[in-house]
């Protein structure tokens, strides 16, 4: 007998080739069937964990954006709420999502991670930014978790294999700072200040120490607002800015604002005018300004950072030179009515007929100091300005540093 003819009558016969088909083919139409439902509800699993980010987007973008009162001064109890009805204003296949948690809290770009807070306390104004980043008490961002869980997504060929649906879920977290961009007319006048003279040697945002300009090359210039490559802020561009409407166009975080920091006399005077009219040289007039970085000096462009709100408590017009203190020097300053600094060093007045005398009281009691942090001087074409640490109405798009103005709109994060 021949064996391998008796193997293969034992192993190949029409039958058993049959029979190895048949399993195999039952096998791949298991895994077609596999795939097909890996295909088919997978992508109904991509589309309904891509409308539940949409709407926890949503949801963490509006409670972040009503995180603090109007006014900036206190967190607002009620953003956990907006940002829940406006989660669940989205629908996901025709299913109202569902909200498992909207929460209050801070965001640290540090360590990249939201901790729930319900402190309404408000934000600490003369924090660094840095300091801020880490200081979990600083209520800066809304985190929403959004769900499928109560109306599953559906399962398709899914049900083969036992799945009667799908929970899944989306997480979103707003984060929400201070004002970088700037929308046309956010700041009042065409004077940028230095970051260099708005900070303490630790880099904190302080409102304890008053400056002026000019002094030196890190206080402040003017500026024509625009992102202009060609640099250099003329007197032609800056004069019919000062006293008007603010910046025409929006300013933009991080890019150059042309600049100049030389005396441009007819802008002063305009501006030294509108002082005198506003404040009748016995209150503060507040003004919001953008700030830039000014570590090479003053113009042709400097980087906007942010924007800051100050008093300007003096200002001393071209022919007011030393010779002429005792008629032009203060007698009295008051912070103007409609402002409640919280830091702001009290009213002053001084009688004497020793302009000098009246100088020096009014330097000493407004801390008016130099960079090197001698008194201030009396100096002609100078602004005298104190930072405010009041609650200001939040403005442009978060993207700044902390200058003591927080922003309006908020950035998705996480």
């Amino acid at each position: 007998m021949n064996v391998r003819n008796a193997r293969r009558g034992r192993y190949g016969s029409p039958r058993h080739q049959r029979g190895v088909s048949i399993v195999l083919l039952a096998v791949g139409l298991f895994m077609l069937l596999a795939f097909t439902a890996l295909a088919v509800d997978g992508s109904n699993l991509y589309v309904a964990r891509n409308e539940l980010h949409n709407a926890a987007d949503a949801g963490s973008l509006a409670g972040a954006r009503m995180l603090y009162t109007a006014d900036g001064s206190s967190v607002n109890p009620d953003a956990n709420q907006i940002a829940t009805d406006a989660a669940m204003a989205n629908n996901s296949q025709n299913e109202t999502v569902e909200v498992l948690s909207a929460l209050r809290g801070h965001w640290s770009f540090a360590t990249r991670t939201f901790t729930p807070n319900d402190s309404l306390d408000p934000p600490d104004l003369t924090q660094s930014t840095v300091d801020l980043d880490l200081d979990p008490n600083f209520i800066n961002a809304v985190e929403v978790v959004t769900a499928r869980q109560q109306s599953q997504v559906e399962a398709f060929f899914g049900r083969i294999f036992g799945f009667e649906g799908y929970d899944v879920t989306a997480r979103s977290v707003a984060y929400i700072g201070f004002a970088g961009s700037l929308r046309p007319e956010d700041v009042d006048q065409p004077i940028a200040l230095c970051r260099q003279a708005l900070v303490d040697p630790s880099g904190n945002y302080s409102c304890n120490v008053g400056r002026f300009i000019p002094e030196g090359d890190q206080t402040g210039g003017w500026t024509n607002f625009l992102h202009d490559d060609k640099g250099g802020a003329s007197a032609n561009e800056v004069r019919p800015l000062v006293c008007g409407d603010g910046n025409p166009n929006e300013m933009h975080f991080g890019e150059d604002i042309s600049t100049n920091n030389g005396q441009i006399q007819s802008a002063f005077g305009d501006l030294y005018n509108c002082w005198v009219e506003a404040t009748d040289r016995e209150m503060t007039w507040t003004l919001t300004l953008p700030v830039i970085d000014c570590e090479d000096g003053v113009a042709p462009g400097n980087p906007l950072i942010g924007a800051v709100t100050v008093h300007i408590v003096w200002m001393i017009n071209n022919n007011q030179n030393l010779s002429q203190i005792d008629k032009y020097a203060p007698k009295n300053m008051n912070l103007a009515p409609d402002s409640n600094d919280v830091e702001w060093a009290g009213d002053w007045e001084n009688s004497s007929t020793s302009g000098t005398e009246r100088w020096n009281s009014f330097v000493d009691h407004y801390s008016l100091q130099k960079q090197n942090g001698s008194p201030a001087e009396w100096k002609h074409m100078g602004i005298y300005f104190l930072p405010s640490c009041d609650y200001h109405d939040p403005k442009g798009q978060t993207g700044g540093e902390n200058f003591g103005i927080l922003a309006q709109i908020p950035v998705l994060v996480d």
